[in-house]
Protein backbone atom coordinates (compact mmCIF):
# COMPACT_ATOMS: atom_id res chain seq x y z
CA UNK A 1 0.00 0.00 0.00
CA UNK A 2 1.04 3.62 -0.81
CA UNK A 3 0.16 7.00 0.55
CA UNK A 4 -0.11 9.97 -0.81
CA UNK A 5 -0.58 13.06 1.36
CA UNK A 6 -1.02 16.27 0.00
CA UNK A 7 -0.67 19.45 2.79
CA UNK A 8 -1.59 22.88 1.69
CA UNK A 9 -2.12 25.89 3.76
CA UNK A 10 -5.45 27.01 5.10
CA UNK A 11 -7.47 29.37 2.84
CA UNK A 12 -7.31 32.57 4.59
CA UNK A 13 -3.13 31.89 5.17
CA UNK A 14 -1.26 34.53 4.04
CA UNK A 15 1.50 32.47 1.34
CA UNK A 16 4.39 34.87 0.64
CA UNK A 17 6.29 32.37 -1.70
CA UNK A 18 3.05 31.47 -3.68
CA UNK A 19 2.35 34.94 -4.46
CA UNK A 20 6.37 35.42 -5.36
CA UNK A 21 5.87 32.20 -7.54
CA UNK A 22 2.41 33.63 -9.13
CA UNK A 23 4.45 37.27 -9.92
CA UNK A 24 7.18 35.72 -11.97
CA UNK A 25 4.57 33.78 -14.09
CA UNK A 26 2.76 36.88 -14.57
CA UNK A 27 6.15 38.66 -15.41
CA UNK A 28 6.98 35.90 -17.64
CA UNK A 29 4.05 36.39 -19.83
CA UNK A 30 1.55 33.66 -17.85
CA UNK A 31 -1.10 36.52 -17.51
CA UNK A 32 -4.11 33.76 -16.82
CA UNK A 33 -2.54 32.98 -13.60
CA UNK A 34 -4.49 33.86 -10.86
CA UNK A 35 -3.81 32.91 -7.09
CA UNK A 36 -1.24 30.93 -6.31
CA UNK A 37 -1.30 28.44 -3.24
CA UNK A 38 2.19 26.38 -2.32
CA UNK A 39 1.86 23.00 -0.94
CA UNK A 40 3.64 19.73 -0.27
CA UNK A 41 3.38 16.10 -1.09
CA UNK A 42 4.63 13.50 1.03
CA UNK A 43 4.89 9.93 -0.52
CA UNK A 44 4.57 7.11 1.84
CA UNK A 45 5.16 3.09 1.41
CA UNK A 46 2.88 1.63 4.04
CA UNK A 47 3.87 -2.41 3.19
CA UNK A 48 1.27 -5.00 3.23
CA UNK A 49 -1.75 -3.20 5.30
CA UNK A 50 -5.30 -3.18 4.83
CA UNK A 51 -6.93 -0.36 3.07
CA UNK A 52 -8.71 1.08 5.94
CA UNK A 53 -5.41 0.41 8.75
CA UNK A 54 -3.78 2.15 6.17
CA UNK A 55 -6.44 5.17 5.84
CA UNK A 56 -6.65 5.38 9.51
CA UNK A 57 -2.82 5.66 10.26
CA UNK A 58 -2.02 8.08 7.99
CA UNK A 59 -4.11 10.43 8.43
CA UNK A 60 -3.52 9.93 12.37
CA UNK A 61 0.20 11.00 10.82
CA UNK A 62 -1.49 14.16 9.37
CA UNK A 63 -2.53 15.57 12.13
CA UNK A 64 0.38 14.77 14.49
CA UNK A 65 3.28 15.32 12.49
CA UNK A 66 2.73 16.29 8.44
CA UNK A 67 0.89 18.93 8.64
CA UNK A 68 -0.09 21.59 11.09
CA UNK A 69 -3.45 21.94 11.98
CA UNK A 70 -3.24 25.10 13.05
CA UNK A 71 -2.25 26.53 9.00
CA UNK A 72 -2.76 23.80 6.89
CA UNK A 73 -5.18 21.30 5.65
CA UNK A 74 -4.20 18.04 4.16
CA UNK A 75 -5.71 15.55 1.75
CA UNK A 76 -4.95 11.75 1.10
CA UNK A 77 -4.51 9.05 -2.10
CA UNK A 78 -4.16 5.55 -1.23
CA UNK A 79 -2.69 3.11 -3.90
CA UNK A 80 -3.32 -0.56 -3.51
CA UNK A 81 -0.12 -3.12 -5.21
CA UNK A 82 -3.03 -3.09 -8.21
CA UNK A 83 -3.13 0.47 -8.95
CA UNK A 84 -6.17 1.53 -7.73
CA UNK A 85 -6.34 4.83 -5.86
CA UNK A 86 -8.81 6.24 -3.58
CA UNK A 87 -8.93 9.82 -1.68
Amino acid sequence: MRARVIVTLRRGVLDPAGQAVGNSLRHLGFGEVGDVRLGKVIDLELGSISRAEAEKKVNEMGQKLLANPVIEDFSLELTDEGGTRTT
